[in-house]
């Protein structure tokens, strides 16, 4: 019987409708493969139990082909899979073109600043158990809080650089650019402080000699008692109907004040993407400096308050629909300081953070607790704590770390026993400073006597510890009598000995972020050199 012959291709011929030959006929051919069997006819039956169909080649599972192929489809669904989990553009395919229109809208950017060094370093400024930096009510009244129609803004973030070091610095500053035309200032970068203010020429009382002329307000640039972020800032007492003004006055925990007026004025940003962006904000326009604050010559010309209040800066530009209201900042722990702020969400990693959530309810401080604290495997136990959480601030405006009483002590008892180490009383750099047999010249030198300090908040999925570790370089410096000093201070000499504070010294090496939309604090380590956007999953 001779074989089916094999169907190699098919042509469709297609006559014109009798009604209509006018349009004429169509043909159209099709050429199939030698392993296309979808047209082939079905083989022939076989009369033979024993008889079978001819063998043919079985494809390899292996082939480079199917290998590049499967690499591909894998890309295909981790990109999809990522686009799902971090993008908005699956919920704009979802919603339509007005959604997406109205999300492109809000698209977020960021600010980054450089910082600057300082002459000389603030004392924490701690005012019982609420305020880093607490307010003295002049004036006030009782108003509804209202929010900036966003509706036509521009969702942006930027970066600031900064320089500065922890010894013999003390502070962290960075620059900003206020006025029309726009002048620069110099500010000190405190997570501890609700409101910015600037040394102000209204007239000036009492001014500390600072890098930059005051700044000398207008006569619209006065904020009446009546606006709502004199309301947030001085609430409901001791309003003045007849006031022209919105008057306050900071205390600070060294006695150190500031008195001033707020005022409104615009601030010159570059986004992140290179845009320029002119924008209004209220800040305190500081006529009268009293205690350290007027010491001359200043290397600032104010304070950049950065905390979660609505009248600081980052909330007031969230408010009005230019940032999401997060910042981060990354302090180099290079001895030559340094390191950027961003203002935004931009400049947050994707991957590799650690997070725990913020108190609520406590002050506008960036708060937050541990469960206990560790030098090394000793546990710094504090006298009647048991189980009960440690609170734990985070403050770029304090220079020093500074721990409950009960720990402390434990600490410094630790350290006292370090048989390498001579206490140098007459080293008066800070209060607990060493010497040793051999010159120091870095924290290198003397890193191998020292254990790291812990912070351990709640476990994360039951079973995986959530930390913060403070290795020495991150409570140790160098004196200029080439001693090892202690950077960790009792809490009870700012009036807060049951209270952890992480000053700059402890924030050094880690970009920290501080992320008002979700109420939590996060941190990865970093050299703090180049910030990085995050818009693609792999780079963090």
């Amino acid at each position: 019987m001779e074989p089916n012959p094999q169907l190699h291709g098919v042509v469709i011929i297609s006559l014109p409708p009798s009604d209509d030959p006018s349009k004429g006929k169509t043909i159209t051919a099709f050429t199939l493969s030698d392993g296309d069997s979808s047209f082939a006819p079905p083989p022939p039956t076989s009369s033979s139990p024993f008889s079978q169909s001819p063998s043919t080649p079985r494809p390899s599972l292996f082939s480079p082909k199917k290998a590049i192929y499967s690499l591909l489809a894998a890309a295909f669904i981790a990109v999809s899979l990522y686009g799902c989990l971090y993008s908005e553009l699956p919920v704009q395919l979802l919603s339509g073109s007005e959604l997406g229109d109205e999300m492109r809208k809000n698209d977020t950017k960021s600010f980054l600043l450089q910082l600057y060094p300082k002459q000389r370093g603030r004392i924490l400024r701690e005012i019982g158990d609420v305020k880093l930096a607490q307010v003295k009510v002049r004036d006030g009244i009782e108003e509804r809080k209202t929010r900036y129609d966003s509706t036509d803004l521009v969702n942006s973030s930027t970066v600031f650089p900064i320089q500065g070091n922890v010894y013999p610095d003390g502070q962290y500053y960075t620059s900003i650019f206020v006025g029309n035309p726009p002048r620069p200032y110099y500010l000190d970068v405190d997570t501890g402080s609700d409101l910015t203010w600037i040394q102000c020429d209204a007239p000036c009382t009492n001014c500390a000699k600072g890098p930059h002329p005051l700044y000398k307000p207008a006569k619209g640039k006065i904020v009446p008692p009546r606006d709502s972020l004199c309301q947030e800032l001085q609430g409901n007492q001791n309003y003045c109907a007849t006031c022209r003004q919105c008057d306050y006055e900071i205390e600070y925990a060294d006695r150190s004040s500031s008195v001033g007026v707020l005022a409104r004025d615009e601030m010159h940003l570059i986004t992140s993407d290179g845009d320029k962006e002119k924008l209004s904000f209220v800040f305190g326009c500081a006529y009268d400096q009293r205690g350290q604050l007027l010491a001359s010559p200043a290397k600032t010309d104010g304070i950049l308050g950065l905390s979660g209040a609505r009248i600081s800066l980052p909330s007031q530009l969230a408010n009005q629909g230019v940032i999401s209201n997060i910042i981060g900042h990354c302090i180099t722990s290079e001895p030559s300081g340094g390191g950027y702020l961003f203002l935004g969400d931009d400049y947050v990693p994707r991957w590799g953070v650690t997070w725990v959530s913020t108190l609520n309810g406590l002050s506008s401080l960036y708060h937050t607790s541990v469960q206990k604290m560790r030098f090394g495997n000793q546990e710094l136990s504090a006298e009647g704590q048991g189980n009960k959480l440690i609170q734990v601030i985070f403050d770029s405006g304090s220079s020093y770390t500074y721990f409950p009483h009960d720990a402390y002590t434990n600490l410094v008892s630790s350290l006292k026993s370090i048989s390498s180490l001579v206490q140098d009383d007459s080293d008066k750099t800070l209060p607990l400073c060493w010497k040793t047999d051999f010159p120091i010249s870095s924290i290198n030198d003397v890193k191998k006597y020292f254990k790291p300090v812990t912070l351990h908040f709640a476990n994360r999925w039951l079973f995986v510890p959530t930390t913060y570790v403070i290795p020495p370089e991150g409570y140790l410096i160098i004196s200029e009598k080439g001693n090892v000093c202690l950077g960790i201070f009792d809490g009870m000499d700012v009036q807060h000995g049951s209270t952890i504070i992480l000053g700059d010294i402890s924030l050094r090496g880690k970009l920290v972020i501080y992320d008002n939309e979700q109420n939590r604090i996060g941190w990865v380590q970093s050299n703090c050199i180049k910030p990085q956007k995050t818009n693609f999953p792999f780079l963090f």
